[in-house]
């Protein structure tokens, strides 16, 4: 039987599908607690809705058709909330079936540094220590797994680079973004550039992006969008570094130098005085010493979920309170039951 004009097009769609699968590839996004990671997904997924507070760990994804192909390429967005404190929960979308496809975006918020060290190390060292793991379970099924993700960091990196001694990069596509860099540019300069030198002497010997991000400046926007494309989609990334501290900071990864980053903001003093063994350490003690840092791995500032009105449910919280009541009067009657022994010549432990 001859198939007509509709039939003959269904069979090409077909074959393109068979012939050009999609493909998936994955972003963790991670950082400062109220730092904008919600508002950069939103804004990659052209999403015009108010952003809300990350609960743990959510998931998204963003399709790219792929031409006129049917299929599309999918990204996995992984948003992990919390701060620091959830970084056990890395193991879900950082494991051994995504660990070769997947990219982390550490987001910072330019405009607390006193939190900012604390939450870049803590996060880097989670990041390093799944990620080894990873290789450890992958060990039996592909032994060279590390060898692999060597080589791709070193590709990233650029394998001739001339401070390749001194590096360690992250075994997986890594960017730094810095954010709320409108209120960032009003700051101090002095403070400016020790946040900005800090920031590229951690990025560049992470092997990792960095780049300075606003909701409020629509071209710092498109550059984020865009860097988000090219780790999930394959896109072509900008090259063009800006290190001018007036401007927003953007230097792809294997652009920056260990000299033009310059030394650490140490006086002569104070280098005498220190004992750091390597240095990323003496940075720290750099940054630290300029701005003390606060404490943010305390899961008493995480705000409770169950008290937050996006995730109401009348049923539920009805029950809750009412089993919060109950509560409320077995501790009320066992206080006072306890006073009453206690007036009566004996205590009771409860």
């Amino acid at each position: 039987m001859d198939k007509n004009l509709w039939d003959l097009a269904l069979e090409q769609e077909r074959n393109k599908e068979e012939n050009q699968p999609s493909e998936e590839s994955a972003v963790l996004i991670c950082g400062s607690k109220n730092s904008g990671k919600t508002s950069i997904i939103l804004r990659f997924l052209d999403r015009d809705e108010a952003p809300k507070p990350t609960v743990a760990l959510e998931y998204t994804f963003g399709r790219r058709a792929k031409g006129h192909n049917i299929a599309k390429d999918v990204g996995h967005i992984w948003e992990l909330g919390g701060g620091t404190w959830l970084t056990k929960l890395m193991d879900i979308p950082l494991n051994p079936k995504t660990v070769l496809h997947t990219s982390l975006f550490l987001v910072l918020d330019l405009s607390t540094p006193t939190e900012m060290w604390c939450t870049l190390e803590t996060l880097l060292l989670a990041a390093r220590s799944k990620i080894s793991q990873c290789i450890s379970d992958m060990k039996s099924e592909k032994p060279d797994i590390k060898e692999i993700l060597q080589k791709k960091a070193w590709e990233r990196v650029g394998e001739e680079h001339p401070d390749k001694n001194m590096l360690d990069p992250l075994l997986i596509p890594t960017v730094i973004v810095g954010s709320k860099y409108d209120i960032f540019q009003d700051m101090d300069s002095e403070k400016r550039k020790v946040i900005t030198k800090t920031l590229r002497f951690v990025a560049h010997t992470n092997g990792a992006t960095l780049q300075f991000f606003s909701t409020k400046q629509e071209q710092l926007v498109a550059k984020t969008r865009a860097l988000i494309s090219h780790h999930l989609f394959d896109t072509t990334a900008s090259k063009n570094m800006q290190i001018d501290l007036n401007k927003p900071i953007h230097v792809p990864v294997g652009q920056d130098s260990l000299q033009q980053i310059g030394n650490p903001p140490l006086s002569e003093q104070d280098i005498g005085r220190v004992h750091a063994k390597n240095p990323m350490e003496l940075w720290k003690v750099a940054f630290t010493g300029y701005f003390p840092q606060e404490n943010t791995n305390n899961p008493a500032t995480v705000k409770d979920p169950a008290k937050d009105v996006q995730f109401a449910e009348h049923a539920i919280d009805a029950l809750r309170s009412q089993k919060d009541g109950e509560l409320e009067n077995y501790r009320r009657i066992s206080e006072r039951r306890a006073k009453e022994n206690k007036s009566n010549g004996y205590e009771v432990y409860v």
